[in-house]
């Protein structure tokens, strides 16, 4: 089993931390310190982790903010040509997420300090992200964090120009929201804009995953863009688009899906068939789809499934689940077949009774087919 992310800040790193802060500042109290990060951190989870972190070294780094932002600066490790800057004997310094820890502590320590703070969290966001941290700022000083951003877009590092575009996320997870850009994305967007083509897949991925935040509040809009971009597009940008309209695609977004050149299907009939009329729990749904082009046109096909599962009252709620992309020829005939697995998982509660399948080709709904759950 894979270790759990809070673990990546325990006592080792705290204890490592305090020998790095010990070395820039004299009058440091290390074992205060590491008593104070360390009492209580093993039942916390990460973010707590890296507050509780944080605390303590408001406790005892010193009080001029100028002060402390230079120790924390020469605590990093020398920056290498790695894809992001880690510590190593060779290159000693706070790395990796205890460097969330520095960069939450300027977001908290450092708002009467702008340009000083924005200093600090481009360079920790080379070593390991600053985008939780950098949207303190952008709450408390839109326009100046806006205007930091306008320069970074251009900046010579792909960390520096993604947390432009990963910092101004609305909806980012696990971060605080940005509720000015929820209501209002145009100023994001003309940063979006200017990171579209970048030389960079980490940089463009940042993009679409900003503009996928805005689709759930702006779904019409981030249609506009999606029709503007891929004109003239070239591979990588139409990836972008693609990955940026995930939320409107699994929506089945008309706009959307015709702009990636998926047009409601012309079809003369489709049927949906479930072949296990009967499912116990733990097992698989097998059902299939036959349907039959109405053209003498190629069609591009996306083809998705809804399982609509049986709630506790009695009602259903529907969950939206990827099957296949086809090419429909001229008045062909498509049968295929599909199982899905029906067994625990932690996302869900399953319950007894009737269920459905659904199969949604385009955005459009071509047939429906009831099935039951049998409960051991």
């Amino acid at each position: 089993m894979a270790e759990p992310f809070k673990n990546l800040l325990n006592q080792h790193v705290v204890q490592d931390m305090a020998g790095y802060f010990s070395l820039h500042y004299k009058e440091f109290d290390k074992p205060a310190f590491v008593a104070a990060a360390s009492n209580g951190l093993a039942s916390l989870e990460l973010k707590a982790r890296t507050e509780h972190i944080t605390q303590a070294m408001i406790l005892y780094l010193p009080a001029d903010f100028a002060h402390a932002g230079q120790i924390l600066l020469a605590s990093l490790p020398a920056l290498q040509d790695d894809p992001i800057t880690s510590s190593s004997p060779e290159n000693p310094g706070i790395s990796g997420w205890a460097v969330m820890t520095l960069s939450h502590y300027v977001a908290l320590q450092g708002q009467e300090h702008f340009d000083f703070s924005m200093m600090l969290l481009k360079e920790m966001t080379k070593r390991l992200s600053s985008e939780f941290a950098i949207r303190f700022f952008i709450l408390q000083s839109a326009q100046n964090t806006l205007a930091m951003f306008a320069k970074w877009v251009n900046d010579p590092d792909q960390h520096v120009r993604r947390l432009v575009s990963e910092g101004s996320r609305p909806r980012l997870p696990w971060a605080m929201q940005l509720p000015m850009f929820i209501a209002d994305p145009a100023p994001v967007i003309a940063l979006l804009e200017q990171l579209k083509d970048d030389d960079e897949e980490y940089v463009r991925r940042s993009v679409a995953n900003n503009l996928n935040d805005i689709a759930k509040d702006h779904p019409e809009l981030v249609a506009d863009i999606a029709e503007q971009w891929l004109k003239d597009a070239n591979t990588n940008r139409r990836r972008l688009v693609r990955h940026a309209c995930r939320t409107l695609i699994k929506n089945g977004h008309k706009r959307t899906l015709a702009a990636l050149g998926f047009a409601p299907p012309v079809i003369a009939s489709a049927k949906v068939s479930v072949l296990t009329t009967q499912v116990i729990f733990g097992e698989a749904l097998q059902f299939s789809l036959s349907l039959t082009s109405n053209t003498d046109a190629p069609q591009a096909l996306m083809i998705d499934y809804v399982m609509h599962h049986q709630k506790a009252n009695g009602k259903t709620t529907g969950k939206v689940f990827k099957w296949r992309n086809s090419n429909l020829m001229p008045r062909e005939i498509l049968s295929i077949e599909k199982k899905h697995a029906i067994k625990a998982i932690t996302t869900r509660v399953y319950y007894a009774g009737a269920h459905r399948v659904e199969v949604i080709v385009n955005g459009i709904s071509v047939g429906r087919a009831d099935f039951e759950l049998i409960m051991p």
